[in-house]
């Protein structure tokens, strides 16, 4: 027990079964010791190293700073209700419980925004740092909770550190975690304490996975190697919006007033609320210039061609550089920035079974252990000015507050937008300078330190525009080759030595979404809600909204940047000229919203926000294709047109709906097929009748989706630069830039340098829509395997590919299932797998198979709404997956639903480790309770903390 503390526990209800279940847990404990005691490092480990950091949750403990007891009550799964007489006891309360549970995962994330995880794991990690203090995450954060938040914000931000230190008094690493322990075999680690910065630098590690489109832009900068614009352009079609509904339907710009306007006239003008205030800083600076072009899906490159010339076609490696550097950043934190989505939508009130509305949300992210989620209610015992919350829902460990989930009175979800606020830009290097408007500017500088456990320190100096871009090419050796090789217009100054690269991003300067969380979970009505998410400046989401009154909405916020017109972000852009810089942001009362549209329900799926024709500004070229999205709508249009009220059982099985809509597409094509093996044959008559779910048990869902993995591979993989395709997978094509040795046909062999998870095709929505437009082209040039791997008089067209990818496919599932078809099983195939992401990734064998849990067999799959995604030119395994559901019922909050990926607990060997997993990969949903007597009746565990 740390000092300064007491514990005192009754005897209390079902405490002999709790005992059971503890000895249980000894049980297992005893048998993974007994299997690694066998092991060099198992002689370190024993039955207390493992347990000493479980927390006490049960008798009390008494916390300096506290004004008054709080109560910490868990359910069975141990997720935790906290009840509080004071704000800054609720959130330092939040604190010490988030720290009991999370604090290793806390840890490491602060040392990832901070770029400090050499401190934790050594050398390995020295690039990742020195990449992330480029970035500045922590020093940007650090002036947000200076010069930018609000008092009450910074009050509470102090609270929960306080909270997170006092847990941490006394305690050594091992006191704390078990991955502790195990890096002191290493190294002499011990953890400081937190403060209210390292809980806000989180943010920006968030806004960072979420940042828009900055992949498909070092994409089709790569691809100019080896495709023309046309092509380039075929591989990122147009969105269909004559297909695939855009979130807002009722409403538009209004070019008399300045402003988005519902239809009907109203301007959704919102209240201001309480002390939410705080700058919006730059949400609503300012306009900024509308470039007047469509909000669609982009081409290869700019409307006027100026600035697709700005990386040209020798760019082949110059990207993968900056590629290579964002995908070995670790995923510690749950997210990452490719291939993620999710799912969010509410109905009103009047499609219901009870008359209100019901609000659904499953964020899609990598999976992670635990989850990047942590549930929790934080609830003032009386709501009043002196404790101001009421609030229950998804939280993140290390930050207070709740970031998705439900009051009193509303209730809200988030699903990633994907607008465009990140570009890249090339810069002319000029002696300590550099190139703007035909003037030489100097960067600013400053000299990082980087510590290494069991290593030497390194000195790194960052350098940044004047506007305070900072360049990545500094960080990798690759990213020289940009100025060296760049194609540009024959007006660029002279490369010299080369050009470097910088990125521009929102979240590169100092905002107010902290003020945002607490604003909304104060929020009581929509006026309230949008002057929260007026403060929501980064990371731009779809804020959807519900309340008790029986109103739904929607609302886009963020700072979304402007550019001049001919420049709509989609590739690096020439930096020396000043029409490619920002010209301002977009103001917040010109955003799209939409309030009770008559049509009664509001989904969004990383779909199109608006149509084009309602609204002048560009607010990416990159959105997700709707097919998610219209699925959704599709199914809640089928409810309500057939007569039917929907329920929250409805809801959850819409979230799990594993319709596959490009197997509706093909399998009528692939049916027609004369295939002459038998075995093939056999093979195609799994899709006769198939109805297109991608259930777990179901043969026809693993062989169809091993089909359209094929077609992608002969139609697009094989004919995509190195730097996309999968690592190690290796092909002879036509030489490009001496790429390497040719042989006698005059080929050259080239290898893919991608991560399995992040190769291209990667199978996602985008992919349905390039196949889709060349569904009609069977003649198409896309449809011709390269003369290499063609076989005789075969694979010219459409039908001959798609034969080939049908026998390919049989032989591919007959090496991994076994040849009888009667075995084979989607779910076979397509395995989650959670591992630890530090030491359960990256740590020695015995340690990763104490970390990490897994397979999970799943239903699902890539842009079905049961996103369980996967991608295709890698294999089958899920890479990213719902990281939660939730159904709120605005009617009865306590009958809402809810689901973790994984477990309240970061460690290993608790009950509540993964013990949500099994559940949540069969659909089946908690009850979530909210009221204090549901609360109680279904409490297990009660913790007193004293003052």
């Amino acid at each position: 027990m740390p000092p300064n503390t007491t514990a005192t526990t009754g005897d209390k209800p079902g405490k002999s079964g709790r005992k059971k279940g503890r000895k249980a847990r000894l049980i297992v404990l005893v048998l993974v010791l007994a299997i690694i005691g066998g092991i060099a490092y198992g002689a370190y480990w024993s039955i207390s190293t493992v347990r000493a950091s479980f927390p006490q949750t049960e008798g009390s403990l008494t916390l300096e700073g506290l004004s008054g007891p709080v109560d910490v009550k868990r359910d069975g799964y141990g997720i935790p209700q906290i009840y509080a007489s004071s704000d800054a006891d609720l959130f330092m309360a939040q604190g010490f419980v988030q720290a009991q549970d999370r604090f290793y995962e806390m840890d490491v994330r602060r040392h990832m925004t901070s770029g400090r995880l050499s401190e934790m794991f050594g050398k390995s990690q020295v690039d990742n740092d020195e990449f992330l203090r480029t970035l500045g995450w922590d020093r940007i954060a650090k002036q947000e909770y200076e010069t930018k938040l609000s008092p009450a914000t910074k009050k509470y931000l102090e609270a929960y550190a306080k909270g997170v230190n006092a847990y941490l008094k006394g305690k050594d690493g091992e006191d704390i975690s078990l991955e502790y322990a195990a890096l002191g075999f290493a190294n002499s680690y011990k953890p400081a304490e937190w403060t209210p910065v390292d809980s806000v630098a989180w943010l920006k590690a968030m806004a960072w996975d979420l940042r828009g489109n900055m992949q498909d832009e070092i994409d089709r900068a790569l691809m100019t190697s080896r495709l023309g614009p046309q092509q380039i352009a075929d591989l990122y079609p147009t969105y269909p919006y004559d297909r695939n509904q855009a979130i807002v339907q009722e409403g538009q710009y209004d070019e008399s007033t300045g402003t988005f306007e519902q239809d009907g006239g109203s301007s959704g003008s919102s209240g201001s609320e309480g002390d939410s205030s705080g700058s919006s800083s730059g949400s609503s600076s300012g306009s900024g210039s509308s470039d007047g072009s469509s909000g669609g899906t982009g081409t290869s490159g700019s409307t006027d061609g100026t600035s697709a010339g700005a990386v040209g076609s020798d760019a082949q490696s110059q990207l993968s550089g900056l590629y290579a550097v964002l995908d070995d950043l670790p995923t510690a934190v749950g997210v990452n920035g490719n291939g993620i989505g999710s799912n969010s939508w509410v109905v009103a009130g009047s499609h219901t079974i009870t008359g209100k509305p019901l609000l659904a949300n499953d964020p899609h992210l990598s999976a992670s252990l635990p989850s990047v989620w942590y549930q929790m209610g934080l609830h003032c015992r009386t709501v009043s000015s002196a404790c101001k919350y009421d609030v229950s829902g998804y939280t993140f460990s290390g930050m207070p507050g709740v970031i998705i989930g439900h009051n009193q009175k509303i209730s809200w979800g988030m699903t990633n937008s994907g607008v465009d606020v990140t570009d890249l830009y090339l810069e002319k290097l000029s002696g300590d300078g550099y190139l703007y408007d035909g003037k030489v500017k100097p960067f600013t500088t400053r000299e990082e330190t980087i510590k290494v456990a069991g290593g030497s320190p390194k000195k790194i100096v960052v350098r940044q525009t004047e506007d305070g871009m900072p360049l990545l090419s500094d960080r990798s050796n690759e990213l020289v080759k940009v100025g060296q090789k760049a194609g540009v217009g024959n007006e660029a100054p002279d490369r010299g030595d080369g050009y470097a690269v910088a990125l521009k991003w929102t979240a590169l300067s100092a905002g107010t979404s902290m003020d945002a969380v607490f604003a909304m979970n104060r929020a009581a009505g929509w006026d309230d809600f949008r002057a929260a998410a007026k403060l929501f400046d980064v990371p731009s989401q779809n804020l959807v909204y519900a309340d008790t009154d029986n109103h739904i909405g929607y609302q886009l916020p963020g700072r979304i940047p402007t550019r001049a017109k001919g420049y709509d972000g989609s590739v690096p852009a020439p930096g020396w000229d000043p029409k490619y810089q920002w010209t301002g942001y977009i103001d917040f009362e010109k955003l799209p919203f939409e309030y009770d549209p008559a049509r009664g329900y509001i989904v969004t799926a990383n779909q199109a926000v608006v149509d084009p024709d309602k609204y002048p500004y560009t607010l990416t070229k990159d959105w997700g294709y709707g097919t998610r999205s219209q699925r959704i709508v599709d199914l809640i249009k089928q409810k309500i047109e057939g007569n039917g009220k929907i329920s929250t059982d409805d809801m959850r099985q819409m979230q799990m709906d594993n319709d596959s809509q490009i197997a509706r597409l093909l399998v009528p094509t692939l049916l027609k097929l004369n295939l002459k093996d038998p075995d093939v044959r056999q093979a195609q008559d799994l899709l006769q009748g198939w109805d297109y779910t991608q259930d777990a048990d179901s043969a026809a869902a693993a062989y169809f989706n091993a089909v359209w993995r094929n077609i992608l591979k002969l139609a697009f993989g094989n004919k995509l630069p190195r730097e996309l395709r999968v690592e190690g997978q290796c092909l002879w094509v036509d030489p490009v830039n001496n790429t390497g040795p040719v042989d006698d046909t005059g080929k050259v062999r080239e290898c893919g340098q991608r991560d399995a998870e992040q190769a291209q095709p990667d199978g996602g929505d985008r992919w349905f829509e390039v196949v889709r437009n060349l569904m009609q082209k069977p003649d198409s040039d896309w449809w011709t395997t390269p003369e290499s791997g063609r076989r005789a008089g075969a694979d010219h067209n459409r039908d001959d590919l798609f034969e080939r990818a049908m026998i390919d496919a049989r032989w591919e599932l007959t090496a991994k299932l076994g040849k009888d078809i009667d075995t084979w099983s989607w779910g076979r195939l397509h395995r989650l797998f959670l591992k630890n992401q530090t030491l359960g990734t990256s740590g020695p064998g015995f340690l990763q198979y104490v970390l990490n849990r897994g397979p999970w067999e799943l239903s699902g799959g890539e842009a079905a709404v049961n996103a369980a995604g996967w991608n295709a030119a890698g294999g089958y395994d899920v890479v990213w997956v719902p990281s939660m559901r939730m159904v709120v019922n605005l009617a009865d909050l306590d009958k809402s639903k809810w689901i973790n990926l994984t477990g309240a607990s970061g460690h290993a060997f608790s009950a509540h480790y993964t013990d949500q997993t099994g559940k949540w990969a069969k659909g089946e949903l908690l009850d979530w309770a909210y009221s204090k007597k549901a609360v109680d009746g279904g409490t297990s565990e009660t913790l007193v903390l004293k003052p």
